[in-house]
């Protein structure tokens, strides 16, 4: 009975309430007569990701040997013409495109892949992709191969470690644990074959294939991003649907198949993304390790979600690889490191801290 003075929430009120509880934190997007509702904290993280990534790249574009103004390098940016257009558009603009391609499709692939096997550490670099596309190249650059066909043969590697991977990982329906495990295993054993092609070959075609698995943007330019970014236009309609089926990567099998959802075609098809996406950059720009293992986890708890959020990612990935790009070139200048490096500089530290925070929870 309602106290004195007091009213019951009448039915408008209520579902005036209820709507606002489930609106909490999110926006109506109104399209025509479709509103649809949009959570604001991601929007505004992509919002500034996008700035510091045009920011990174005008940095990117304007530091080096000789120096160009931010304001002039927006200003050949923009085809107005200026003394500095053959250093930004044909010297330095490939290269940060490059990078912002490449981090972007780490990222997505790193995405893909760690929510298929709802681990942390799980990309394309801990799983055996990354160490198949390094085998490959390695045989092509030790055996005499024409350079042409290093990304082709580091393609195919990465694909077929991948299917390995599958193969092994593909009972009791590519179970999480089990995939990661199988991944792991694979990993080792490419990289140990890695090893073995260096050590039995020419010591300068050894180095070379050094150079290619620390993973560098060096001497690299349209080309490359233009295979990277022919790749991520033709995934871009798998990519929109895995945006909304990385939504049930949580649910267990059983509920999932309750509510009608195929989880195992589900899991394939978006690990299967992931790969093709890190195989193909991985053969473009080499094993550049790290940016598919962290972009998405900081992406995760920037955006506060339960899972890696796929845009974001991709973004933060870009972003990542432009800034370690930049301070590989500048650091030690003129003495160029890999971009390579750079992000294992900045992953090492990564997994000290989720090795800590894993600890605090459990203690």
């Amino acid at each position: 009975m309602s106290a004195p003075g007091l009213r019951a929430p009448q039915p408008r009120t209520r579902e005036a309430l209820s709507t606002s509880s489930a609106l909490a934190g999110r926006s109506l997007l109104r399209v025509g007569p479709v509103a649809v509702p949009v959570r604001r904290r991601p929007v505004l993280v992509a919002v500034t990701l996008v700035l510091l990534l045009a920011a990174a790249v005008v940095l990117s574009l304007s530091l080096g040997t000789p120096y160009v103004a931010p304001a002039d390098v927006v200003r050949a940016l923009s085809g107005a013409g200026t003394p500095y257009d053959l250093v930004v558009l044909d010297l330095r603009l490939p290269r940060a495109v490059l990078a912002a391609l490449a981090g972007a499709a780490f990222g997505v692939a790193g995405t893909l892949i760690q929510s298929v096997a709802r681990n942390p550490l799980a990309s394309p670099d801990v799983i055996g992709v990354t160490q198949g596309a390094g085998l490959a190249a390695t045989v092509a650059l030790t055996s005499g191969a024409a350079a042409v066909l290093v990304a082709p043969a580091a393609l195919v590697g990465g694909l077929v470690a991948a299917v390995l991977v599958f193969a092994l990982g593909a009972r009791h329906g590519l179970a999480a644990q089990r995939f990661v495990l199988a991944g792991v295993a694979v990993a080792f054993a490419l990289r140990a074959l890695t090893e073995v092609v260096m050590l039995s070959a020419d010591p300068i075609d050894g180095l070379r294939a050094q150079l290619w698995l620390i993973g560098t943007l060096a001497g690299k330019g349209w080309t490359e991003a233009a295979w990277i970014a022919g790749t991520l236009a033709a995934l871009l309609p798998v990519l929109l649907w895995a945006g909304w089926a990385l939504r049930s990567t949580a649910l267990d099998d059983d509920t999932a198949r309750g509510i009608g959802l195929r989880p195992v075609a589900r899991r394939v098809g978006l690990a299967a993304t992931g790969v093709l996406a890190a195989a193909t950059v991985t053969a473009q720009v080499g094993a550049v390790d790290f940016v598919a293992l962290v972009a998405p986890q900081v992406a995760r708890r920037l955006v506060r979600a339960e899972r890696p959020p796929l845009l974001c990612s991709a973004l933060l990935g870009a972003l990542l690889l432009v800034l370690a790009d930049l301070a590989g070139r500048r650091l030690f200048a003129p003495t160029q490191l890999p971009g390579g490096v750079l992000t294992a500089a900045i992953g090492g530290p990564y997994l000290i801290f989720l090795l800590l925070r894993t600890r605090g929870r459990r203690s």
